[in-house]
């Protein structure tokens, strides 16, 4: 697996990441046995930069990414996040909190939970309206200073915002969605932005949150107690119209010869050198199906046709409900 470098300040992680959220969280029922074995397989593939939250269970992903990395520390780059509250009791909130005591707290809580006496890639998951981003990314400073973190990273925040926390401490990577499914970050300034910055960008659901590898033809197709099955581009009519996108997108990988995932993830990492998608998965041969696109190369007639299928605002639905559409690009 080659590298790439995020932001100026020396991270260099994997071109592909692993996102661990669906391990513990929102994807259904998980397996821990397989998941340590999917984390395990992902290093020996060479993906080596681990993506998890506070939030991600709560709790429960930290402590599992933790026990897959003991005693291999120093073989991963660990990015995790704070800022959807979680209270002592280990319960969500609803509120984001970034007042800097917090941050503080949650910072301690992950490395305890991580195993570790430092984060390499440290995220305001999302930003609190009420608090001056100066103030949090000034506890995320000291964070720095005190060798608890070594990057920091923000997502889903808005050009401005992002602008200001860099210019308070230097922003290694800015996290949003980008796939397909997704390229609101071409045309709303945060990408022109963050190259403005030489900040790396990356790349959370760059299979549209599983839509684009082929296998959702139902909602059916979801677990129970699945959150897609609450996510509006998942929903009734939309559902219809994005299944027309994602065959259409199934035509270009056959005429390829790749997966619709592997077409789907070469295209992000096509992007640009500076952009690192993290697939999540919690099966081995998913992991190694997405590993693959690293391997694919497109002709400037490839990219067309991908293109004129999956142009910018092709998706019919939000990307979240109401309430988590408010929690992004502040």
């Amino acid at each position: 697996m080659k590298q790439r470098k995020l932001g100026a300040q020396g991270l260099t992680v994997s071109e592909q990441g692993l996102g661990c959220m669906g391990m513990s969280f929102a994807y259904g029922t998980g397996d821990d046995a397989e998941s340590l074995r999917t984390i395990e397989r992902a290093l020996e593939l060479g993906i080596t930069f681990l993506d998890t939250a506070d939030m991600y269970g709560p709790w429960a992903n930290e402590e599992l990414v933790g026990r897959a990395v003991k005693g291999r520390r120093d073989e991963v780059v660990i990015a995790t996040k704070f800022g959807n509250e979680v209270d002592s009791g280990g319960a969500m909130t609803g509120r984001v909190n970034g007042r800097p005591d917090y941050v503080r707290r949650a910072l301690d809580g992950s490395l305890r939970r991580l195993g570790t006496d430092r984060v390499d890639l440290y995220y305001q998951h999302r930003v609190d309206p009420d608090v001056p981003i100066e103030e949090t990314w000034g506890a995320l400073a000291e964070a720095v200073q005190a060798g608890k973190v070594r990057h920091l990273g923000i997502s889903e925040a808005a050009p401005e915002t992002i602008r200001r926390a860099h210019a308070t401490a230097p922003i290694s990577a800015l996290q949003t969605e980008y796939s397909l499914f997704t390229r609101d970050v071409e045309d709303d300034g945060v990408l022109a932005a963050v190259r403005e910055l030489g900040i790396g960008f990356v790349a959370y659901s760059p299979l549209g949150r599983g839509f684009l590898s082929g296998n959702i033809r139902g909602i059916d197709d979801l677990p129970e107690d699945d959150w897609r099955r609450n996510a509006p581009r998942f929903q009734g009519e939309n559902f219809a119209r994005n299944l027309d996108v994602v065959d259409e997108v199934r035509g270009l990988a056959e005429a390829k010869g790749v997966t619709p995932s592997q077409l789907a993830l070469a295209w992000v990492l096509a992007q640009g050198g500076d952009v690192v998608p993290i697939p999540g998965t919690k099966r081995r041969r998913y992991l190694e199906e997405n590993a693959g696109a690293s391997g694919v190369e497109f002709t400037r007639a490839d990219i067309e046709a991908i293109e004129r299928v999956a142009p910018v605002g092709v998706t019919t639905g939000e990307r979240y409900a109401p309430a988590g559409m408010r929690t992004v690009r502040r």
